[in-house]
């Protein structure tokens, strides 16, 4: 399961409706081993295509360095799609590189069904080419969400 902030949600929709018709992407980073996303990192489709999207690599080794600098990972990796469902492709499923990632996804075509985060957005773990969709639970804050037991507070 996904745990993510109903903020984060809102800025990958935002920047996806922002970038239509090209698909939109970029990364949510977190703090090493928290599978916590929590720094949104809007990144340039140097494609600029509205059927594919790639990374620039130079902003990527910058994106990088900066994560191993502050102890972070990738904890979300997003793109959009822009003219069908928010399920990886085949191209997608071939790239994604980060087994320890979530892979969100949101359509912005104009027939999009909306789901419980009230837009058409999906996350999935992509491992060896095989896809898993998993649910995404979304709240306000991180304190008490279900991201494991650092977040519990002690009661001595």
């Amino acid at each position: 399961m996904l745990v993510l902030r109903a903020d984060l949600v809102d800025e990958i929709v935002a920047h996806a409706r922002r970038d239509h018709p090209d698909e939109a992407c970029g990364v949510v980073a977190g703090p090493e081993g928290s599978d916590r996303p929590e720094r949104f990192v809007p990144m340039l489709n140097a494609a600029r295509s509205p059927t594919f999207y790639e990374f620039d690599s130079g902003d990527l080794l910058r994106l990088y360095r900066d994560m191993d600098s502050r102890d972070e990972v990738p904890v979300v990796i997003y793109h959009s799609h822009t003219a069908t469902a928010a399920y990886p492709s085949r191209t997608d499923i071939s790239y994604a590189s980060e087994p320890e990632a979530h892979y969100v996804l949101v359509s912005t075509r104009d027939d999009a069904e909306a789901n419980h985060t009230g837009h058409d957005l999906h996350s999935y773990r992509i491992v060896d080419g095989v896809v898993t969709e998993e649910e995404i639970q979304v709240v306000e804050s991180y304190m008490f969400a279900h991201t494991g037991s650092d977040d519990v507070p002690d009661h001595a």
